[in-house]
């Protein structure tokens, strides 16, 4: 170990020996977890300091950074470090004990960008409601004896169009609006379109209107839905990013049950209930306009060149300096061995390189699994579908907007403890224990449609807490990680096309959902629908369990080396090690069954330690 270490580690960056092999970010077979800046010497670790410091404008910050690098290099050595002061100690020992204290601003800057996902939640309830009302009033009802076959498929086209226009447009313009306009650019410019296409769809006359208006939505939900996430783990510090970012999905939870309520609040308007259902979407994004209040993400800022400001933008979101400056010069080493491998000069190469760049091909295949699986577990016939669902259930229409609700408020309420677990149990950890569980109560659910007689009082209660249950295991796992987690695989120079491609593979397969479910209603019954989504359920597990590293609290730059470890290795892991620790600890029950770990960190082996200790008698001198 100590020898591939000698080959692979070196002496610095700036022009220096390169401290990471760029072989080992695509093929990393030993699975090794390096911090770059470990073995190099206190004089070599100083001089690239003060080259990085002058050559990127921040002489007057030299101190700070040179600081940050030492304590960037050996974290958990940082009391030894006699070029911290006490003060500068005391901030660490708290950070590290108070994972939840951080800035003001940075929770501003993750709430207000989260909040206009609200609205994609919002028009999927909103659309469930007009469901029942739209088609009649637009001469396509379902229920049509004549054209009941053309008409189910009309009413999924207008359903399915947002997510149409978000796959194979909206998505792929976050790419070219992030490049030139950055990462709040992007935000503002969809904060307009999400708030002028909702109230433009309460005011259509006919349902080809309500379709290109919808499609319109849809560009901007996409570009949007690319871009937040990403913005958020880039501003996010590692120990608790999953909970941050997941306010994304949390907040188009809250959306959904929003919705669900402004149907319930709407029922009895008259004629123009399901166009105030459709046009109240409009209301979270109005939040999104104050989105320059925040700063610019850092990460963006270094991508581009601009690191005075990128310096600023971590001070805002830092509570010191020492902070700051170790966050960004961490950073920076990671994205210096990046560019080694990865380019990503045009559109068209950043695409490219998904699939061409092992280490970019494996985030790829993962961020994918993730996504399609939240289309494969069934939630979005729910989302969609509820109010239409609980009627062919033999609820009332106000019983079906009341149970709709309840989907809604058990989708949020299960949302919350997600912010406890995503960065403790890890996202593969939330979704291997929540798709078996997703799998039963949908099967379930579906078995009960088949209860006769049809307005049986068990029927409709038993179709009700299955959903419910389905609802509260989907919202502890696969309702808050796919977003989370496609918006930290991918490395900096395809975040934006890798994000847009995840983001396109969700929305493009509920587009397909929207569009093929009341047909499959027609062609299954509501119970064979239902069964054919458990199933997906325990296809979309396997996946998982396949294909989906953990990326639970590290920094998105040491999530290169993760998925640099080849799938052979990974799945053989999984195989050999994973499974019989779980036949041995949770069926046979043996508390002492141990689990090897996969990834070995070198920033707790002994030779990085004897390496730091040289660094450290520098910091002593």
């Amino acid at each position: 170990m100590a020898q591939d270490y000698e080959k692979h580690g070196g002496k610095g960056v700036d022009g220096h020996t390169e401290h990471l092999d760029p072989h080992l970010m695509n093929q990393n077979i030993a699975a090794r977890i390096i911090n770059p800046l470990a073995g190099i010497s206190g004089e070599q670790l100083e001089a690239d300091v003060d080259h990085f410091c002058q050559t990127r404008g921040l002489n007057d910050k030299r101190d700070h950074f040179l600081k940050g690098a030492f304590l960037a290099q050996n974290p958990k050595g940082f009391e030894s470090q006699h070029n911290l002061t006490a003060e500068d100690k005391d901030v660490i020992r708290y950070e590290n004990a108070h994972k939840w204290s951080h800035p003001k601003l940075l929770y501003l800057t993750i709430a207000l960008c989260s909040i206009g996902a609200a609205t994609q939640g919002w028009d999927q309830t909103g659309s469930n409601g007009a469901n029942l009302s739209f088609p009649t009033e637009f001469g396509i009802p379902e229920d049509d004896p004549v054209n009941a076959d053309r008409n189910t498929w009309l009413v999924g086209l207008v359903n399915s169009a947002p997510y149409i226009g978000s796959a194979f447009l909206g998505c792929w313009l976050s790419d070219p609006i992030n490049n030139y306009l950055g990462r709040r650019g992007c935000i503002l410019i969809t904060a307009i379109i999400l708030i002028v296409t909702p109230i433009c769809s309460g005011l259509t006359q006919n349902w080809q209107q309500l379709f290109v208006v919808r499609l319109i939505l849809g560009f901007g939900m996409g570009a949007k839905g690319a871009t937040v996430p990403v913005f958020a783990a880039e501003n996010s510090p590692a120990q608790i990013r999953g909970a941050l970012v997941m306010g994304w999905q949390f907040w188009t939870a809250f959306g959904i049950f929003l919705g669900t309520a402004a149907n319930v609040i709407l029922k009895d308007v008259g004629r123009i209930a399901w166009r105030l259902q459709l046009g109240s979407a409009f209301l979270p994004a109005v939040f999104l306009l104050a989105i320059y209040v925040c700063p610019e993400s850092p990460r963006w800022l270094m991508k581009k060149g601009r690191y005075a400001e990128a310096y600023t933008s971590f001070r805002r979101l830092r509570f010191t300096d020492l902070q700051a400056a170790r966050d960004m010069y961490y950073i920076y080493v990671q994205l210096e061995a990046e560019k080694q491998i990865i380019r990503g000069t045009s559109f068209i190469s950043r695409f490219s390189e998904l699939f061409t760049i092992p280490r970019v091909r494996r985030a790829t295949r993962a961020s994918f699994v993730v996504m399609i699986a939240q289309q494969m577990c069934g939630i979005n016939i729910i989302a969609f579908y509820s109010s239409s669902v609980f009627v062919q259930a033999s609820y009332t229409y106000d019983q079906a907007l009341y149970a709709s609700l309840g989907f809604g408020a058990i989708n949020f309420l299960f949302a919350i403890p997600a912010f406890f677990t995503i960065d403790t149990f890890g996202r593969r950890s939330l979704l291997l224990f929540t798709f078996p569980q997703m799998c039963w109560t949908l099967l379930a659910a579906g078995l009960c449609f088949l209860i006769r007689p049809i307005d049986s009082t068990y029927r409709v209660g038993l179709i009700a807490l299955f959903i419910y249950l389905f609802a509260a295991f989907y919202s502890v796992g696969e309702g808050l990680v796919p977003f989370t987690y496609s918006a930290e695989v991918f490395p900096l120079a395809q975040r934006e096309m890798g994000m847009a491609f995840a983001v396109a593979t969700c929305l493009f397969w509920a587009s397909v959902l929207s569009l093929t479910f009341p047909r499959m209603v027609l062609a299954f019954t509501t119970a064979g629908a239902f069964g054919f989504y458990a199933g997906l359920n325990a296809i979309a597990f396997c996946m998982i369990f396949l294909w989906l590293p953990e990326t639970k609290q590290r920094t998105l730059e040491e999530l290169d080396q993760v998925f640099s470890v080849p799938n052979s290795v990974f799945v053989s892991y999984q195989f050999k090690h994973a499974v019989p620790y779980f036949f041995k600890r949770w069926i046979c029950m043996n508390k002492r069954a141990t689990l090897q770990p996969l990834y070995q960190d070198e920033r707790e082996m002994d030779l990085v330690d004897a390496r730091n200790a040289k660094a450290a008698k520098y910091t002593q001198a």
